[in-house]
């Protein structure tokens, strides 16, 4: 395992929508070794590989009861809405978004060896799911927040 460099906004591959993933080997068993070790390092909640410069649509996440692998994640039956916590974001830090979110979802995709991976999430990892989809999809957090602030100073700045 190694921890990769986490990419930075305003890079272009943040913006890109990433690809389906139809190689299960050991490159894709490699990166989701190394994005799961990357994120703990960064002290963070979920990490999409656009993040670690991959345009493949993989996602680790980790709300605190254990990690998550999803390939190829699509979310399903999403219901209810939140609106906290703020959402931070690995690749841009220093703000805080407020973003209108559902409060519970499906997730389907793939485990890391192609077989169907589905689960019920909702509240704070429902959040997460979404915020890493996202990603895959070119989306940040700014782009959609009612509002984006510096956490210190919890005052509104222009994305």
């Amino acid at each position: 395992m190694a921890i990769r460099k986490i990419v930075k906004y305003p890079d272009p591959i943040l913006k890109e929508k990433a690809k389906p993933v139809t190689k299960f080997n050991e490159r894709l068993h490699k990166l989701l070794d190394d994005m799961a070790e990357t994120m703990y390092d960064a002290k963070g909640v979920g990490l999409a590989a656009p993040q670690v410069g991959i345009p493949k649509r993989v996602i680790v996440v980790d709300d605190g009861n254990g990690l998550i692998e999803v390939v190829n994640p699509e979310l399903v039956d999403m219901k209810g809405e939140q609106l906290s916590p703020p959402e931070g974001c690995l690749s841009i830090p220093g703000l805080l978004g407020v973003v209108r979110r559902a409060y519970q979802l499906r997730v389907k995709g793939q485990d890391r060896y192609g077989r169907p991976f589905e689960m019920e999430a909702e509240d704070y990892l429902a959040r997460i799911f979404q915020h890493e989809v996202d990603h895959l999809n070119g989306i940040l957090f700014i782009d959609i927040a009612e509002r984006v602030f510096r956490p210190e100073e919890e005052e509104e700045v222009e994305a």
